[in-house]
């Protein structure tokens, strides 16, 4: 019998009709299953396959690739906490183990009720008010002693999520300061007006006079990526709004897209006009999915104003609509290859470059992948002209950059400064009074001591996504590069071997100097395994993974040096001390049965 005849239908033909059966929406019809089953049970993929005429096994590699689709049950409460190492700075770990020990829990168990399950996650862009979890998707912030025993009891008497205290779930902005973008008001409509009345040649020259580069990290010039995308052979053009911050310490686009979001998506049209794209499409992160619904009403009623859809602003021919699509948990898909492969349902692997997106993107056709912030920012330039913000920042950096400040300060939360400030400068406005280290970018950025405070953000200097974490002269250096390593290998695909063994051996070495059997030959392979991942893995994230330790074996040696217990290598693990349960049941304790020194 067809498993799409089956009973199974009555909960998911409607996923399937809503997404029009097409494979290419797999990660949206996975998760509203989910959603609606609390996991995706096995006849559940089956049914899924034979529907959208897929192999089982594709169906089933979605499922295992991203972290926030589970196949077996997570409980009626899935509680993952941030373990970011702000989080960790913030007190997370004995948070933690107090709620499993109230809930009599280990990590990762399911309880014998099927009631709650709880776990870790990486970052949740939460830096600013942590330490935070996530229960069924939506954040709780300021995490306390007592906060926690709240939480447990509400668990315990099976309180539904819409019945606890509303505090909980409160997010704040935590704008501390404002520039350009975020002290000016938008009238909705009005800058792509403005681009309209300048045409798409000529909004395309003010973008390229402006000099404005993306905000994603890699700071390639916007106008251009826009012209190279326009003049690609192809019928259809696309542009993504990459959402899928999930950089550890950074918060900026989730202050964007909750407060700022109509910017966003005027910045989308805007792109989509230039180009002669008809469709946007925004990847937004998992651990932002409680923003889904107002985002989707937002979009509604650009809609009923005619800034999305069919002949827009009255412009006969100008047609360009919005979608949204939610990422499941994987912090490669910041890549904007490997979020393309997402947005086509598939695992969110980087693909191999050349070709560019420009050229060869979403579905094989010419596509723009801009940042949040980068699109939020075009609509200045449509407003106000490129000249104009290319007075504003650095010759080479033209314009202002926002910033995500966490860590060992009084004020976290956002700040937009012009290009050129200097990092003294930002320390001092966030009130960070003892700063030893200060690492820019997130785990893949840049650690910079106390003699580098001098230097400016800006991408002729010190470039980077958004990130600024701030380590008092209190903090461990060595244990910050170890956290960020885990953070690495948890978030390799898996698809190169360089990055899949490399971060793997790099853990393995950074947690056998931590338990004091490091020697002089586990720093030398430190330093190799970095050379090697720099320049031999597929993506990025291989690439930099290594970064963390070697600008702290730079910077902060001595951090390592104290853990270096032995001069001679030391293995690691203790074979005969292995044997020992053997030699229990054999009732055996001579000289015989154990391994000789020499061995």
């Amino acid at each position: 019998m067809s498993l799409v005849n089956s009973s199974a239908g009555g909960v998911l033909e409607p996923i399937l009709e809503r997404y029009s059966r097409n494979p290419r929406h797999l990660m949206q019809i996975l998760r509203e299953t989910q959603e609606r089953l609390d996991f995706i049970p096995k006849w559940a993929v089956d049914y899924l396959a034979e529907a959208l005429a897929l192999a089982r096994t594709q169906v089933q590699a979605v499922i295992d690739f991203y972290a926030f689709f589970y196949d077996s049950p997570r409980g009626k409460y899935r509680i993952l906490f941030s373990d970011n190492v702000t989080d960790r700075m913030q007190g997370n770990t004995a948070l933690l183990s107090r709620m499993l020990s109230r809930l009599g829990l280990t990590q990762g168990q399911v309880s014998g009720d099927g009631l709650v399950s709880i776990d870790t996650t990486s970052c949740t862009g939460m830096c600013d008010q942590g330490p935070a979890l996530l229960v069924n998707n939506y954040p709780v912030t300021r995490l306390s002693s007592q906060r926690i025993d709240q939480i447990c009891e509400l668990v315990k008497s099976q309180t539904p999520l819409v019945e606890w205290p509303s505090e909980f779930f409160h997010v704040e902005d935590n704008i501390h300061r404002k520039d350009v973008l975020l002290s000016t008001e938008m009238v909705n409509g009005q800058a792509l007006k403005h681009a309209i009345e300048l045409g798409p040649q000529g909004m395309l020259a003010e973008m390229k006079a402006s000099n404005f580069r993306g905000r994603g990290g890699a700071g390639f010039t916007t106008g251009v990526k826009w012209e190279a995308c326009r003049n690609a052979p192809g019928q259809t053009r696309y542009v993504i709004c990459n959402a899928d911050e999930g950089e550890p310490g950074t918060f900026k686009d989730r202050v964007l897209l909750a407060s700022f979001a109509e910017r966003v998506f005027e910045g989308m049209t805007i792109a989509g006009y230039v180009i002669g794209a008809s469709k946007g499409l925004v990847y937004l992160r998992a651990e932002y999915r409680y923003m889904l619904e107002k985002l989707q009403a937002k979009l509604e009623a650009r809609r009923k104003t005619k800034l999305l859809g069919k002949d827009i602003l009255g412009q006969k021919g100008f047609d360009f609509d919005i979608e949204i699509h939610m990422g499941a948990g994987a912090y490669v898909c910041g890549e904007e290859t490997a979020l393309i492969e997402s947005l086509e349902g598939k695992p969110g692997r980087p693909r191999i470059r050349p070709p560019f997106p420009v050229t060869h993107g979403y579905l094989g056709q010419p596509t723009v992948v801009n940042n949040v912030e980068t699109l939020a920012k075009a609509t200045l330039i449509a407003q106000n002209g490129g000249a104009w913000y290319k007075g504003l920042g650095t010759k080479l950096s033209t314009g202002t950059k926002l910033l995500s400040i966490s860590g060992d300060c009084n004020s976290p939360g956002i700040y937009e400064y012009p290009f050129g400030v200097r990092i003294t400068q930002i320390l001092e406005d966030c009130g960070a009074r003892n700063a030893m280290a200060v690492q820019v970018g997130g785990a893949a950025g840049t650690c910079l001591a106390r003699h580098e405070f001098g230097r400016k953000i800006a991408f002729e200097d010190v470039s980077t996504s958004g990130a600024l974490m701030v380590f008092g002269d209190n903090r461990d250096m060595f244990e910050v590069a170890r956290n960020f390593m885990h953070f690495f290998k948890h978030e390799s695909c898996g698809f190169c071997t360089p990055c899949r063994v490399g971060t793997t051996l790099m853990c393995n070495l950074m947690d056998k100097i931590a338990n004091g059997k490091g020697t002089g030959y586990e720093m030398n392979e430190l330093s190799r395994l970095h050379q090697l991942l720099k320049t031999a893995s597929h993506c990025g994230l291989g690439q930099s993974a290594g970064r963390p330790i070697y600008d702290t074996l730079q910077k902060f040696r001595p951090s390592y040096d104290r853990r270096l217990k032995q001069k001679d290598f030391e293995p690691a693990f203790d074979l005969d001390a292995s044997l020992a349960p053997a030699r229990e049941i054999m009732d055996r304790d001579d000289m015989d049965a154990h391994l000789g020194t020499d061995l």
